[in-house]
């Protein structure tokens, strides 16, 4: 318990402080506030300025925050549209390479003396050594069993089977148990053309030792099997050399892109006999 002093000594501090505070709120300070006024308004300033800096941090991060996600979101459309103005542009370029290939399909047509029929792709058989397509024209169309197929390239190869109302397969000339009647244009020595596995994947048969071969020689059609039209490219000469026995063993490269086939021409008529394929 506090002694009489200590409450008195208490008591006279608190009545002091009082007198203090009351003194101070009548008292005007040096710039013109009272005392204690002056004193509270330092203090909630100090306060108010804290927390106007901490707002204003808040402010920024959140507005940087709004402007991140403003960003992220215009990257994203940015993406979209990339990725829209790409697959537009690849089907521009699909629409102008088929474009390209009717037009030279086109030209070949109005070169081509013998009636032709144009057809499409619409399959393909990726068998080693025995390649085929399937084409949209078949039996309504007049197309019948070993009619030749071209490009505006060269030789395809021709109907195999008996097609159906609106589609025929056709053995490509790379194939295995593919042949053509064939002659090197600059020498007119006639062959074979055979079709295979190796690689190249033509030979060129039956052309003798004693023949000149070059390198770069253009193979074509002779027409002699009565299936192609004469004259038709087939290949390029890769390599030659002497054979065993009487004849050269030649590799053809072909002159047809076969992996990229989309338009092709069937000839609806046999070629007449030394008529030639193309004008």
């Amino acid at each position: 318990m506090l002694d009489i002093r200590q409450r008195t000594g208490y008591l006279f501090l608190t009545v002091m402080l009082g007198h203090v505070i009351l003194i101070s709120a009548q008292v005007p300070s040096k710039s013109g506030p009272k005392v204690l006024e002056a004193v509270a308004l330092s203090i909630f300033g100090e306060v108010q300025r804290a927390t106007a800096a901490v707002t204003g941090t808040l402010a920024e991060i959140w507005s940087g925050y709004v402007d991140l996600r403003g960003v992220h979101e215009e990257n994203v459309a940015l993406r979209r549209q990339v990725s829209d103005l790409q697959v537009h542009l690849q089907e521009e370029r699909a629409l102008a390479g088929r474009a390209a290939g009717l037009a030279r399909l086109l030209d070949l047509e109005a070169r081509v003396e013998l009636p032709t029929l144009a057809a499409q792709v619409i399959a393909g058989d990726a068998t080693p050594g025995f390649q085929t397509i399937t084409i949209d024209r078949g039996a309504r169309d007049g197309v019948q069993r070993d009619m030749a197929v071209i490009a505006a390239a060269g030789v395809i190869g021709r109907i195999i089977g008996d097609p159906v109302a609106r589609a025929a397969q056709v053995q490509l000339i790379i194939g295995k148990n593919a042949a053509a009647g064939a002659m090197l244009e600059r020498s007119r020595a006639a062959g074979v053309v055979t079709g295979g596995a190796g690689d190249p994947p033509l030979q060129l048969e039956y052309i003798s030792n004693l023949a000149e071969v070059l390198e770069g020689d253009l193979v074509v059609t002779s027409g002699i099997d009565g299936i192609y039209p004469k004259g038709f490219a087939i290949g390029w000469v890769e390599s030659a050399r002497p054979g065993p026995t009487l004849y050269q063993i030649i590799r053809v490269r072909p002159v047809v892109d076969f992996s990229t086939l989309e338009e092709v021409l069937i000839v609806l008529a046999p070629p007449a006999a030394g008529a030639e394929g193309v004008s």
